[in-house]
């Protein structure tokens, strides 16, 4: 069976934020809303100072918090690993918003584009994509690994920091990856397991 995951190498993000506009082109994501965000921290004091980058997609956990937050079944699990929602179930109550650890939902509140004059052709034709008044969030691209593709944050990083790929397949590299001794997951003491891995800078 496959199981989806990514592993993203922390020594090769420049934090260009690239991945952060190629999801939100790809997904049609309005203002304030960020599935692929690259959170960026500074650290020492001048003339030492380190920037530190840290991409967040949602992290698809084999035990989400998401998932048991729902009232409505909105949110679920599927046997590859992907954690979803049915935008037709969800009542937009937020409960899986405050659930994730992560912050990687967001609520879609209204269809409001980038500009006060009106939505653009591109946001006409896919902010209708994402109802309004429920919950969203990063799918891994779902409808790209549908058709044998990689998630547009993947393709699109100028440095390959990201292996994305079938982890319950021991020759795939996302797998490889995800075994060496220094990849780690992000809040691995809340007890989520996040398909997502990450190698130190």
């Amino acid at each position: 069976m496959v199981k989806y995951g990514m592993v993203i190498d922390l020594k090769k993000c420049i934090g260009c934020h690239t991945c952060t506009i190629a999801c939100k082109v790809e997904n049609g994501t309005g203002p304030g809303i960020f599935w692929n965000l690259v959170l960026d921290r500074e650290s020492g004091a001048y003339p030492a100072v380190k920037r530190s980058f840290t991409p967040r997609p949602c992290m698809h956990c084999d035990n989400p918090p998401c998932v048991r937050a729902c009232p409505s079944g909105a949110s679920y699990k599927r046997a590859d690993g992907l954690v979803l929602i049915d935008q037709s179930k969800c009542i937009g109550c937020r409960y899986c918003i405050v659930a994730c650890p992560y912050g990687a939902r967001y609520f879609n509140k209204a269809r409001r584009g980038y500009y006060a004059q009106g939505l653009t052709p591109y946001e006409e034709l896919l902010y209708p994509r994402h109802e309004t008044g429920v919950a969203g969030k990063c799918d891994f691209c779902l409808h790209l690994i549908e058709r044998g593709e990689e998630p547009a944050c993947v393709r699109s990083c100028p440095m390959n920091a990201r292996t994305f790929g079938d982890l319950g397949d021991a020759n795939t590299e996302v797998s490889r990856l995800s075994r060496e001794g220094r990849a780690y997951r992000l809040l691995e003491d809340k007890g989520t397991r996040p398909s997502v891995y990450y190698l130190p800078a």
